[in-house]
């Protein structure tokens, strides 16, 4: 089996002001060389916060409490802040969440684009016109010498978030930290753009952690998939084994709660306030059963 691409350990995160409320607790992760790992939960079950911690983008009022980021055997939070800045951009990068406010209003596509390129790859010129040219095309972009004069407001939802995409992958990184990217798109654009993650995962062989309170999403593009919540892993395993048998019942509430369109006469079931209640209690006294499949 190879060595893990990102390896997680004994990640804890906590707001720094008292009572120091826990964020992450004591969160083992790891993502494969060439893997796309969903990590899925309910609002504010700690996903993004393990994204960016591993971006080092945490908000200011947020602490890590302690664990280890492994990324290529290399500790990032020991790592000098020079050399981690070396790594994020061109070895990890990041496909966000909102493509309109994460482009510049007030700058071309083409300018945007090409920054990684430019700062860290010291392209210039033709060769980067050409090479901008090209990852619009790799996205699937129609007319991309005319895309790449235009601003975000004059493109659609889709598109912004296809350049995004084509931005993440420039600097051919080996992991890509994809936040609900698609949680601003409508459900025939989503299914084109993870058909397009997909697709370009698979030809440059790079990692994907891929962040989602969509288990249907997870079911499409995962191969393993992390379930949280509360700020801790309550079930890990293949995609396939979980979501075709769930061994924690949080898990097996999460699939009850998610539409299914293929089954006739199916509504949603709220996750039961039994269930609430004792995954509270168990955090309450930090000990929440964990399910890892094999």
């Amino acid at each position: 089996m190879s060595p893990a691409l990102l390896s997680i350990a004994g990640l804890s995160a906590r707001l720094k002001r008292p009572p120091h409320t826990p964020l992450l607790r004591s969160v083992d992760l790891e993502v494969a060389p060439g893997e796309v790992h969903g990590l899925v939960g309910e609002s504010g079950a700690g996903k993004s916060t393990i994204g960016k911690a591993i971006l080092g983008i945490l908000p200011g009022a947020i602490e890590l409490a302690g664990g280890t980021i492994r990324f290529c055997g290399e500790d990032l939070l020991a790592m000098p802040a020079g050399r981690r800045r070396e790594i994020l951009g061109s070895q990890i990068a990041l496909i966000p969440q909102d493509p309109m406010t994460s482009l510049n209003p007030s700058r071309r596509i083409g300018d945007q684009l090409t920054d990684g390129l430019r700062l860290k790859r010291g392209l210039n010129g033709k060769a980067l016109e050409d090479k901008a040219v090209s990852l619009l095309r790799d996205v699937q972009i129609n007319d991309p010498e005319a895309v790449l004069r235009r601003y975000p407001h004059e493109l659609s939802g889709g598109m912004r978030q296809r350049i995004l995409i084509a931005a993440a992958f420039s600097m051919d990184p080996k992991l890509i930290i994809a936040d609900e990217p698609t949680t601003a798109l409508d459900v025939t654009v989503q299914k084109e753009v993870l058909r397009l993650i997909r697709s370009m995962q698979a030809s440059h062989g790079t990692g994907v952690l891929f962040v989602t309170h969509d288990l249907g999403v997870v079911a499409q593009i995962c191969d393993r998939v992390t379930v949280l919540y509360g700020g801790m892993i309550v079930e890990q395993g293949a995609t396939a084994d979980v979501l075709a048998a769930p061994s924690h019942p949080y898990t097996a509430a999460l699939m009850a709660a998610s539409p299914r369109h293929d089954q006739t006469g199916s509504g949603m079931q709220p996750i039961p306030a039994s269930l609430t209640a004792a995954l509270q209690g168990e955090l309450a006294r930090h000990g929440l059963e964990r399910v890892t499949h094999a």
